[in-house]
């Protein structure tokens, strides 16, 4: 069985369709299943959705989702997830809304966004000098406590982060990276980053025996046309999106990240 991996896509239509086609390319899948944060963000929420509809695919809620379709639309929701939800009717609200915390797609394959038991807290991920690192081994083995012990592969996102851990007599955890937001800055506290490095839109592959065994993983990176997602991102007021979006990176605030000052970057 081939299944192919996507998550955080972020209403990056343009970054969507450059994976269907390089996965069609590499010879399709017999499952593409989506890990969650379809639409929030500064560029094309509703022609994502559409296209997602189309798809039908198995679909877990990612903390945006959530976001989008529950929040209140006013000055403290979040500018990424109010252009979304603004744009979105309300059939697609309620749809973000109705997507499951986790899926199991196939025997022993189980899916969610973040942690089997929570959207927005990060499972392989720790914060150190205002960046995702991976966390101790110890720390994710924790984190995964409320998943079934049958399951074999765990498929997450929300780091944005492309991730392949395996757990000594657990799963091995798969995050394929983001399809449509390379990087990111989040000022909760601790304020911290996620940078892929590169704009290119990323995807996973996962090939599993006739058992169902885990057997291949492939993190796959997609040139597209980033240029037009960034000049989208800028014609609605969100320069920080369009930096990203050209280049993998943030631009750093040195006051709102005082963890990455000079002293704390080492050759």
């Amino acid at each position: 069985m081939r299944i192919a991996v996507l998550a955080d896509i972020h209403g990056n239509v343009l970054a969507l369709d450059a994976v269907l086609h390089d996965l069609e390319r590499r010879g399709g899948a017999d499952l593409i299943v989506n890990l969650g944060d379809c639409v929030s963000g500064p560029l094309w929420p509703r022609e994502t959705m559409q296209r997602l509809e189309a798809l039908n695919l198995p679909t877990v809620r990612g903390n945006h989702d959530r976001r989008v379709a529950q929040d209140p639309a006013d000055e403290k929701m979040w500018p990424s997830d109010r252009y979304a939800r603004e744009r979105l009717t309300a059939a697609q609200h309620e749809a973000l809304s109705a997507l499951p915390l986790t899926l199991e797609i196939a025997p022993g394959v189980v899916a969610f966004h973040a942690r089997p038991d929570h959207d927005e807290k990060y499972l392989a991920d720790a914060i150190v000098d205002g960046q995702l690192v991976r966390a101790p081994l110890g720390t994710i083995t924790r984190r995964l406590k409320s998943l079934d012990p049958a399951c074999r592969i765990a498929l997450c996102g929300h780091s944005h982060r492309s991730e392949l851990i395996r757990i000594p007599g657990g799963p091995v955890i798969f995050n394929p990276g983001s399809v449509g937001c390379p990087a990111y800055s989040d000022d909760t506290p601790p304020a911290h980053a996620s940078e892929q490095g590169s704009p290119h839109a990323r995807y996973g592959i996962v090939e599993l025996d006739a058992a169902y065994r885990p057997d291949r993983f492939e993190a796959v990176a997609v040139a597209y046309d980033h240029e037009a997602a960034a000049k989208q991102a800028e014609a609605a007021g969100r320069p920080e999106w369009a930096h990203a979006l050209r280049t993998g990176f943030i631009r750093i605030e040195r006051s709102s990240y005082p963890e990455l000052s000079e002293a704390h970057i080492q050759d």
